[in-house]
């Protein structure tokens, strides 16, 4: 398996810094999110962020080893986006700023953005959820050019009823999938998110097996794999069975006892799972 980390798990600590503590950690990947490219800067918008610091970001990944994988919590201290807004105006903003989000996830190396931000999807007061997935497919489809321009997949991600309630399921993410109708729109999966569906987590891999794209590896209870109660063991057998070759990043929500304790602890972790699969 490969094995990656998002970025802002290390807050705002140097690039250099952060991708020199994640490669000595064993990580051959990174996961960016867009907002520590200008950690500062409230609300956060990509279109501000120089093409030069985009450089310097991958130059400095590739001189630590590091490959960047793509881009995750797009839209994530930004404002004027939402995925399912009933206002034209704001769809085709917002499908705008997905084309430069590609664009920058491809100039950076990646080949990933993974759509989560669940605040900038929930479905709004009065818009019914059919009219939602509607709205969501017409600002994804008005980026499907672009990421086949540079090769980039957006990644759907199912989140838990306590973060949205939009795309709650794989089963209602692979549905929007299959309603934008392009090879470039798949589908990205959770651990933590799985753990609030009903199915168990082998079922839901393996029934996504045809979409999925990218996986994170966390807990339920917002840390690491192996820092919690979910068992690693019939997931990354799943994986194997179904012949995953994507990446496996790690995002996690809290960062104690100190994200280097964090980063180590999974790696860890995962690599015993992976041995014994």
């Amino acid at each position: 398996m490969k094995f990656a980390i998002c970025n802002e798990t290390f807050g705002t600590r140097s690039f250099a810094d952060t991708f020199s503590t994640i490669r000595k950690l064993g990580y051959s990947g990174v996961e960016i999110a867009p907002f520590t490219l200008a950690p500062y800067n409230e609300p956060f918008d990509l279109n501000h962020v120089s093409a030069q610091k985009i450089v310097d970001v991958r130059t400095l990944a590739e001189d630590a080893g590091l490959e960047i994988i793509g881009l995750h919590w797009v839209l994530a201290k930004t404002e004027g986006y939402h995925l399912t807004s009933p206002d034209p105006t704001v769809r085709r903003r917002t499908g705008e700023y997905l084309k430069t989000l590609v664009e920058v996830c491809a100039d950076l190396g990646g080949k990933v953005v993974v759509f989560g931000s669940p605040k900038q999807r929930d479905v709004l007061p009065g818009v019914s959820y059919e009219d939602a997935e509607a709205y969501a497919v017409e600002v994804l489809h008005s980026a499907i050019a672009a990421c086949k321009r540079f090769g980039v997949t957006i990644g759907l991600e199912p989140l838990g009823p306590t973060e949205t309630n939009f795309m709650l399921t794989a089963k209602s993410a692979i549905q929007l999938a299959e309603m934008v109708e392009s090879p470039y729109c798949k589908l990205h999966l959770d651990v933590k998110a799985m753990c609030s569906e009903s199915e168990p987590t082998s079922d839901i891999i393996r029934d996504s097996r045809d979409w999925l794209i990218h996986f994170h590896a966390n807990d339920a209870n917002m840390l690491g794999p192996g820092m919690g109660d979910v068992d690693y063991q019939p997931i990354f057998a799943t994986l194997k069975e179904i012949n995953y070759d994507g990446w496996v990043s790690v995002e996690v929500f809290k960062y104690e006892p100190s994200p280097d304790e964090i980063a180590r602890r999974s790696i860890e972790y995962m690599r015993k799972i992976e041995a014994e699969v």
